[in-house]
């Protein structure tokens, strides 16, 4: 509260202490009382403000904001790479200026906080083709280090924010939006549903093999099944009786076979096998009953000893899932990963078909060869003198051997034998080329399969294992400015939840991430550090965390399926019950450790200051401090930085919004001056903004010490 003389309260002349709404649809800002933190319980000490390094002089611009108030900052890098000017990364902050920040902070009492590259875009390594590349996952986790030990160096400690966005999703296919209160709230469009694509990767290098398409159908041969009822021979060649909803493969003389050596139904009355074409259901089914299959190949693995394990990992085509650490629970096939099986599994028949087309008559041709020789071999010995009788005994045991080859009367025997041995070793060549190579075709196929793996899931354990490799790099950051006697608090990794077309944007997803990388970071912890469970469990809550931001949940908006009979005030009033909802459960969940408060309409990332915008900011606010959350909250200007180059109208608005704005005047004695004001922001110098009869004034200045002029 600003206060001239010791008289009594009034507005100034702008009325900027008057707590009117912004805007009228903008429910939930309060009113508070003019010395009233409102029941949300934030006031300006509590509210932090971010900062982009770039091309200013850094350290002015920090001192500056400081000076203005802030008790904390938020520390920002565009850069990736190799740093520039433009665009600085932590790393182009040398020494001198990281002491200078430093010194600044312990000056002012201020706490920084970190925000890693915005260039990052998740952990998972997805590239610009929609690959999972090893080596983008490695760069993109360099990049979150670099933060790490930046905020080591001049934070003492604190958040590291980096960007989520681990791959593309629909939202009418997550599970998030097929159950719960909320269920089928979200939808990019009307034919979202029906048009869903989804990523299928092989898990061995992560290269994207194709995008299953859910409206698309995928053909493939109708196998031969027992149906319910009939007699069957097993492996072990015992009479059985097929029951309902068993898959029990057969030959065509009702033998049980495996998956892969499975025959498809032929038709006598057309004369053909038979073709189905399979939909989006019928995949489901299919992959529920490959995920039956897998969970009974491993069932089996389990009980076997080594040796058995070793032939059914020969065998199964659900190796992956055959590890001691796997649990029942753990297996899951999807339909898209059924899609792919399905193709792989006709390219593999149609490969071994034509192995066996060229492997037909590869014995006959082996043995014609050999009579062959043995014939050219007689009539060469006749072409050395022999006596007449004798070459007639020999073209009678040549053509016994080779009947009709060789006319009796030929001059040239050997020429003509020759002739046909070429063309029966070239049918061999042939054979063995062209059979083994498509035997070899067939096994890479189902070698694939084996590695058939949906690139959500690869994405997702890709991402964990990032921010646990990222959370342990905190972690002894942190155990090495403890041993300095600077650490603050526990550097953490703070994930925020970015655009809502990208996973760990949703608030569920966000606990997902946190809650399943906490989990990766114990089992290292555990097993390579030899550390405690509970010890483990300690370290990855305190280095692990989320960001949200109030500005990014507010774009799910936009999304929003409302209720066609409410009115447009009533469908908002539900977004934002669900958004409130979702804070309230991330917070209980524990895991919020970082909050950005920025606004919008609900379509774009514009950064309006909070209150401008029709996010209900207050209200999360509310829900993260009754839950607890003690954490840092920080003011990202945005559209402001047009009107106030600063930004720090967005912090005055912000300020404002949460019952402390800069109140108005009392009567003093005599002339009003700047140099008579006092606040408890601890400031004695004027804000940017100008009002009344103090526009200008002699000994006003900017709080940054620059004249008027």
């Amino acid at each position: 509260m600003v206060e001239f003389g010791t008289g009594y309260m009034m507005p100034m002349d702008r009325e900027y202490g008057q707590h009117a709404h912004a805007h009228d649809h903008n429910h939930d800002h309060a009113s508070p009382s003019n010395n009233s933190t409102n029941d949300v319980g934030v006031g300006i000490k509590d509210l932090g403000m971010s900062i982009a390094m770039g091309p200013v002089q850094n350290i002015p611009a920090v001192g500056a904001k400081l000076r203005a108030g802030m008790k904390t900052m938020e520390i920002g890098f565009m850069g990736r790479g190799k740093g520039s000017g433009q665009s600085p990364t932590p790393e182009y902050i040398g020494a001198a200026q990281r002491r200078a920040l430093e010194e600044i902070g312990k000056a002012n009492e201020v706490n920084f906080t970190t925000h890693s590259s915005f260039g990052i875009n998740g952990l998972a390594g997805m590239d610009q083709r929609g690959n999972f590349n090893k080596a983008a996952k490695e760069d993109s986790l360099h990049e979150l280090k670099r933060a790490i030990e930046f905020a080591g160096d001049v934070a003492h400690g604190g958040p590291v924010v980096v960007h989520t966005g681990e791959f593309q999703r629909s939202l009418t296919g997550s599970d998030w939006n097929k159950h719960g209160e909320f269920k089928g709230r979200f939808q990019m469009h009307e034919q979202e549903q029906e048009k869903e694509t989804f990523g299928v990767v092989d898990d061995r290098d992560g290269r994207l093999m194709v995008e299953a398409h859910k409206n698309r159908k995928v053909s493939r041969p109708e196998w031969q099944v027992a149906k319910p009822g009939q007699e069957f021979k097993d492996f072990d060649g015992n009479t059985k009786v097929a029951k309902e909803n068993q898959t029990i493969y057969l030959d065509y003389w009702g033998r049980q076979l495996h998956r892969y050596e499975r025959v498809p139904v032929y038709n006598k009355d057309e004369g053909k096998f038979e073709v189905k074409q399979y939909g989006w259901d019928d995949l489901q089914d299919q992959a529920r009953e490959m995920e039956k299959e897998a969970r009974e190949d491993w069932e089996e693995w389990k009980k076997a000893d080594a040796e058995k394990r070793k032939q059914i990992e020969e065998k199964s085509l659900w190796k992956k899932f055959l590890k001691n650490e796997v649990k029942e629970d753990d297996i899951h096939i999807r339909p898209e990963e059924a899609y792919v099986i399905a193709s792989l599994e006709t390219n593999a028949g149609n490969a071994r078909g034509w192995a066996y087309y060229y492997a037909g008559d590869f014995q006959e041709t082996v043995e014609s060869i050999e009579k062959l020789e043995k014939a050219l071999k007689i009539y060469q010995e006749m072409e050395h003198g022999k006596s007449e009788q004798e070459i007639s005994d020999m073209k009678r045991q040549a053509g016994d051997i080779v009947p009709g080859l060789v006319s009796s009367d030929s001059k040239k025997p050997t020429e003509i034998i020759q002739r046909h041995l070429e063309h029966f070793r070239n049918k061999i060549k042939q054979s063995q080329e062209g059979s083994a190579s498509q035997f070899a075709q067939a096994a890479e196929h189902t070698e694939t399969i084996r590695h058939v793996q949906s690139a959500e899931t690869y994405a997702l354990q890709e991402a964990y294992d990032s921010y646990a490799q990222a959370a342990i790099k905190a972690m002894r950051q942190t155990e090495k400015i403890e041993r300095e006697g600077k650490m603050k608090k526990p550097i953490a990794i703070a994930m925020e939840n970015m655009w809502p077309e990208q996973y760990g944007s949703h608030p569920d997803e966000v606990i997902d991430l946190v809650e399943n990388s906490r989990k990766k970071m114990i089992k290292i912890l555990t097993e390579n550090f030899k550390i405690s469970e509970q010890e483990a469990t300690k370290k990855a809550e305190q280095h692990i965390t989320a960001t949200i931001d109030t500005g990014h949940i507010n774009m799910w908006r936009k999304y929003w399926v409302g209720d066609k009979n409410k009115t447009i005030e009533e469908n908002d009033k539900e977004f934002d019950r669900w958004i409130v909802t979702k804070m309230g459960e991330m917070a209980k969940r524990k895991v919020v450790g970082h909050v950005h408060l920025d606004d919008n309409y609900g379509y774009n990332d514009e950064h309006l200051a909070p209150g401008e915008g029709n996010a209900p900011i207050t209200a999360m606010i509310k829900a993260l401090k009754d839950s607890g959350y003690k954490g840092e909250l920080i003011i990202e200007p945005g559209a402001d930085y047009t009107t106030d180059v600063s930004g720090f109208s967005s912090v005055m608005k912000t300020w404002k919004l949460f019952g402390s704005p800069v109140y108005g005047a009392g009567a003093g004695v005599g002339t009003r001056r700047w140099g008579s004001v006092t606040s408890y922001t601890g400031m004695n110098q004027p804000p940017y903004f100008v009002f009344g009869g103090y526009s200008p004034s002699e000994d006003w200045t900017l709080w940054s010490g620059v004249p008027l002029e």
